[in-house]
């Protein structure tokens, strides 16, 4: 690694994409988050300034509610010229008010969008890249590990529609998976639905329960700057916005899932009846 790169955010997608050597800063700090940048042989800094002191290189991997903030934060700290890559899933809109507070001070940004789970594929996951300064992001990230990429046309705020729009779609599945399977389980129903679906229906309903109930909260906050977007296109937003709640309420019980479907069904049934009877 021949400059010098700084994560802010060290989350799950911060701990999965930093390259070892690189400096962090999250506003996280416990032991726990401690022994997560050191596991990744990420230097942690005590505040954003440090991380940004000598980085070249900057990706932005904060909550969706953050990251506005983190670039109005870290602008006065960034070097001439360094690569501000936005990474979060927050709206078109939002990412144009970030650039510009990040270009006002002489950096560069660019638009991200992580287009699939960072788990497992890490630095092989698809992003696409947006805005005048991609065609530089682009051979800097393929140098640090990266290499699924693409630039798409258009100005900053082009790759964020692509992922944001498309959320309406994934997310949506997952709330419409968690609503159909709640239903089943408590109707009694559930093997008659889930082999009237196909076989195959079993394991999706898992995977989509298991990432509501773990990033629930962190996918409504997503679901938030997807509302934002189709407001802003004046399409209309009912669907994301019933998206958003679902999400939130089942990443609000904040629950560890078990494996299987069924188990984690067991453990979010006293939920489901606390809740009804409030």
């Amino acid at each position: 690694m021949t400059e010098a790169v700084a994560i802010i955010g060290f989350g799950e997608a911060g701990m999965a994409l930093a390259p070892a050597g690189a400096l962090g800063f999250d506003l996280r700090d416990d032991l726990h988050k401690r022994a997560d940048f050191d596991r990744c042989g990420v230097r942690r800094c005590d505040t954003a300034a440090e991380a940004l002191a000598d980085a070249s290189f900057v990706v932005s991997l904060v909550t969706a509610d953050q990251a506005l903030a983190a670039a109005r934060a870290a602008a006065p700290y960034l070097q001439p010229g360094a690569l501000w890559l936005d990474g979060n899933s927050i709206a078109p809109e939002t990412k144009r008010a970030a650039a510009k507070a990040i270009e006002a001070a002489g950096a560069r940004y660019v638009d991200v969008a992580i287009m699939a789970p960072v788990h497992s594929a890490r630095r092989a996951v698809p992003m696409l890249l947006a805005g005048p300064h991609a065609t530089s992001a682009k051979p800097a990230l393929r140098a640090l590990g990266f290499t699924d990429l693409r630039i798409v046309a258009g100005p900053v705020g082009s790759a964020a529609a692509i992922k944001m729009i498309r959320s309406v779609m994934i997310k949506g599945i997952e709330a419409l998976s968690a609503e159909c399977v709640l239903a089943a389980d408590a109707a009694g129903v559930l093997p008659e639905v889930l082999a009237s679906l196909g076989a195959e229906w079993a394991d999706k309903f898992d995977y989509n329960l298991d990432r509501m109930m773990v990033h629930g909260s962190r996918r409504a906050a997503e679901m938030g700057e997807v509302v934002a977007t189709l407001d802003a296109l004046g399409t209309g937003s009912a669907m994301a916005r019933a998206t958003q709640a679902r999400q939130d309420n089942l990443g609000a019980f904040g629950l560890k899932p078990p494996p299987g479907l069924h188990a984690k069904l067991a453990v979010l049934r006293p939920f489901r009846l606390s809740e009804r009877a409030a």
